[in-house]
């Protein structure tokens, strides 16, 4: 199952062996009465009461005399404890107990038979009750009222304070560990959710006020996590649904499900608060029977809520970027997951605790990366591995063994999405998720998905999205939780534009650099030598992270151009983070954005390595005189897919990654195509590569026109320090051709000087006695104009040779 639920708390485990083993001593002793049944109908009422904010765990039950009896369960230690017991057939609400456990608080009231009145106090419903229950019982009445309270034992139990904190509502939410009240005020017909925030000094401030679109007019009074939501559990189904649900990244979510008039399709809501909008989902049912006595159950799941309905479906709503309706996971009830759930209601608590109040067992609820991996090699459809991807990567723990499991299944199935690149994505998302962390704006910063739009409906499910109202904020200080959904708030209240990175001033900065470079005009080069140590950071930083010896030839040769782009990534991303994270160090932001770049890197030899190690090319050699195998063309497939899926980003490649490319294109690829691959970008020849090439093929006629078709496609700088390489009548002609054209080019015709030595032209060819006489001539009156030490001897003697030998080998002689 996606969701994995592991039991924390169990009454029948934790509990009632203690409570048997408790009541047998007892009548031992001659205390007590009452044979094993009157023993088990006494423990048929024990129900989980409340979990402390310590986690704790208080419990009640009624003896065979009525009497209703609180016991604790320590989580640390695991043991129990009886606390008190009231002496009279009460029901309980709520209870709670000071840390030091000499004070009990309870909400209770007396069970009503037919026909009795409430005989704690004429017109109240309930009665709160403070009782010090060590060293001795004193009895304090805190308050009486008209409805169910909720109770939480205060520090000075000598005064207590009478101020109202709420009144006239109809709906109320309490969370345990953030000590936060939620609570729906009907104001002309309007429902309003108020939250208050209550603090260790026992102060507290109303923090904010938003309408919400529902109607609660005629649905009841309701509390939620009040006692565990102690309710008649056969009349979920026809009450309304309702909570709250907070993350620490500041978002701030009501999830809301109507009376349910009809069971052929279910429909509910959620208002992201902190986007400022809210989705409204319509799901079809089918065999609707025997489960629908159940209500909806929305469960808290940190960057995701969970809506379930037992026995039909199984939803996961993006919280954190709920704009895409494909970062959302359906699963329905023909899904062999959802049967793995419990069919009975859960109710989620604060944090990640679910409690099943019917078993009585206490789960803590958390994404099961396996389950999700396996939706993710099984489902055919791309909006569900989307979604199944970005969830599976967001659970955050194990998150190397993760990612190496989901590399591999990419490495097999590249090409297993049409809707979205696989490769682009999980680098993009993967990349995200490994600083996201790091600050709470990451998200308003950095993209986490490829995909911009998404237009393709999801199987059974509509949704309709509508905008709503902004909170208005009480307070004027924000600390915690707060200042982090205010500055979300913020960002939808001033309709900022998205800040996400990308690429594009980069591109135009590394173009500018690479044509500087093709006509030698390149700016400073204290400018280029800091963009180059940016790289040297970032290849350092990446080293560091992966101590294990690489199995592909990566990061082993310079390849400035990729150097050049990785380190204008660093300068870029740095200012934008500067630009935006306000209050952040600048070495911090500087560390972000080294492990940024450097897992983008890293992923990508991670994808190559998986596929190489797949198809087991570990102690790959080169060999010129053989075609490639299926397992060379597989990896120069993937090669291919990783530089497309990196192009259209434009992200940096580790140095190495197009030399290996274009020597696997070399032995893969028939000529034409591989001459096609290099002529429309795919293959990029680096010195490196060309430079193996040269030396390593022999001059048969095939690698003679291979060699050839390649120095002709080379950069002219990189092009004259290839052909040295070759020793061939073609290499020199093409030698000699950028010798004279570098000689002619601001050649002005003079008189001719008779007094060149004829004797020194050994072929009596007139064009070529002439030609090679104006170069003697250029070289001997200009030769301080023109100092080619760097051409190896290149001179107009060579030229003649070299034009001689390209002769005789056009002729055929």
């Amino acid at each position: 199952m996606a969701l994995r639920l592991v039991a924390d708390f169990e009454l029948g485990k934790d509990v009632l062996p203690w409570l048997r083993a408790e009541r047998s001593a007892s009548e031992a002793r001659g205390v007590g009465s009452g044979g094993a049944d009157v023993v088990e109908n006494d423990y048929e009422s024990l129900r989980v009461l409340n979990i402390e904010r310590n986690g704790n765990i208080i419990y009640t039950y009624k003896d065979d005399k009525g009497n209703v009896v609180f016991g604790l369960y320590d989580c640390q230690t695991r043991q129990n404890e009886l606390l008190y017991a009231f002496e009279k057939d009460l029901e309980v609400f709520s209870c709670s107990v000071n840390s030091e456990r000499t004070l009990l608080a309870a909400s209770l009231i007396q069970s009503t038979k037919e026909g009795k009145r409430n005989e704690l106090q004429p017109g109240s419903k309930c009665l709160t009750l403070l009782v010090e229950i060590h060293p001795v019982n004193n009895v304090k009445v805190l308050k009486a009222v008209d409805s169910y309270i909720w109770v939480q034992v205060i520090k000075n139990s000598g005064h207590l304070q009478r101020d109202r904190i709420a009144e006239n509502f109809v709906w109320a939410q309490w969370d345990m560990s953030e000590q936060r009240l939620y609570y729906i005020d009907l104001k002309k017909s309007k429902s309003i959710l108020k939250c208050i925030q209550f603090y260790a000094d026992e102060s507290y401030n109303l923090m904010f006020e938003v309408p919400l679109d529902i109607s609660l007019s005629n649905s009841g009074f309701k509390l939620v996590n009040f006692g565990c939501d102690y309710q008649d559990q056969e009349k979920l189904s026809k009450h309304l649904s309702l909570c709250v649900f907070t993350n620490h990244a500041g978002s701030l979510c009501v999830c809301y499900s109507p009376k349910c008039a009809a069971w052929e399709q279910i429909t509910y809501s959620v208002f992201y608060i902190h986007k400022g909008y809210s989705k409204t989902f319509t799901t079809s049912l089918k065999n609707v029977g025997s489960h629908m006595t159940k209500g909806i159950t929305f469960l808290n799941l940190d960057y995701y809520v969970g809506v379930y309905l037992p026995g039909h479906f199984f939803h996961l709503l993006n919280v954190q970027h709920p704009d895409l309706i494909c970062h959302n996971l359906f699963l329905t009830g023909n899904n062999e997951m959802i049967d793995m759930l419990p069919h009975s209601p859960l109710q989620s608590l604060s944090g990640s605790l679910v409690l099943d109040y019917c078993s009585g067992k206490l789960y803590r609820a958390m994404l099961s990366q396996s389950s999700l991996l396996q939706l993710l090699q099984k489902t055919r459809l791309d909006c569900e591995k989307m979604a199944t991807l970005h969830c599976a990567l967001s659970c955050g723990h194990g998150a190397q063994l993760l990612e190496g499991q989901i590399i591999q299944w990419i490495s097999e199935n590249v090409s297993a999405c049409h809707s979205f690149d696989l490769i682009q994505e999980f680098i993009i998302a993967s990349s995200y998720w490994s600083v996201y962390s790091e600050t709470s704006n990451v998200d308003k910063l950095l993209p986490h998905s490829s995909v911009l739009t998404w237009n393709t409906e999801i199987p059974g499910i509509t949704l309709v999205t509508e905008d709503t109202a902004l909170p208005l904020m009480k307070v004027h200080s924000f600390k915690g939780y707060w200042e982090t959904l205010n500055s979300n708030l913020e960002n939808v209240k001033y309709a900022k534009p998205h800040f996400h990175y990308n690429n594009s001033v980069v591109r135009r900065e590394w173009h500018n650099l690479i044509s500087e470079e093709k006509t030698g005009k390149r700016r400073s080069t204290a400018y280029v030598r800091n963009i180059l140590d940016n790289a040297i950071k970032v290849i350092s930083n990446l080293e560091a992270r992966n101590l294990e010896p690489r199995l592909t030839p990566l990061l082993q040769e310079e390849d400035s151009h990729q150097r050049l782009l990785m380190g204008l990534m660093v300068s870029e991303l740095r200012d934008h983070f500067l630009r935006h994270l306000q209050g952040v160090e600048k070495k911090k932001i500087e560390q972000m954005v080294l492990d940024y770049i450097s897992k983008l890197l890293d992923l990508i030899c991670h994808i190559l390595e998986a596929s190489w190690r797949k198809h087991n090319l570990h102690s790959w050699v080169f060999h010129f005189n053989s075609r490639g195998s299926a397992a060379e063309f597989a990896v120069f497939h993937i090669m291919t897919r990783i530089l497309e899926a990196t192009n259209s980003l434009f992200l940096p490649l580790p140095p190495g990654f197009h030399t290996l490319h274009t020597i696997l294109g070399v032995h893969c690829l028939p000529l034409h195509n591989l001459l096609h691959c290099i002529d429309s970008g795919v293959l990029l020849l680096t010195e490196t590569a060309v430079t193996r090439l040269m030396k390593d093929l022999d001059n048969t006629e095939k690698n003679e026109k291979l060699k050839f078709s390649i120095i002709v496609r080379l950069p002219p700088l990189i092009g004259q320090k290839i052909c040295r390489l070759w020793d061939h009548p073609m290499s020199s002609n093409i030698i000699s051709r950028n010798h004279v054209m570098q000689l002619l080019q601001n050649y002005k015709k003079r008189p001719r000087n008779s007094m060149i030595d004829k004797s020194s032209f050994s072929v009596e060819f007139l064009p070529l006695n002439y030609f090679i006489e104006i170069l003697t001539d250029i070289e001997s009156t200009n030769q301080a104009l023109y100092p080619f030490e760097q051409h190896d001897n290149v001179d107009a003697k060579f030229v003649e040779e070299a034009a001689l030998k390209h002769t005789t080998m056009l002729l055929g002689l």
